[in-house]
């Protein structure tokens, strides 16, 4: 769910900017705080949302398709008018 390159760039940052300071254990709970912080929004992978944007798509076309199917049928099923 969450991206772990980011978490680390950010903590490396943050231990860079920290490195001369006495928080040291500052780097440590930075991570576990950042990655429950970002845990508990409702995001989603791309990958995860590429994939639903596909299924989707698809559903959107067969959505179509039998609204075409149903048009016909009406129409058939209709008497004809003189």
């Amino acid at each position: 769910m969450l991206n772990p390159s980011f978490l680390e760039e950010l903590t490396s940052r943050v231990s860079a900017l920290i490195s001369t300071t006495p928080a040291g254990d500052l780097q440590r709970n930075l991570h576990s705080l950042l990655s429950g912080f970002l845990g508990r929004l409702d995001l989603v992978t791309r990958e995860e949302f590429d994939i639903q944007s596909a299924v989707l798509h698809r559903t959107r076309e067969k959505l179509e398709q039998l609204e075409a199917k149903v048009a016909e049928l009406e129409r058939a099923q209709s008497p004809p008018t003189v």
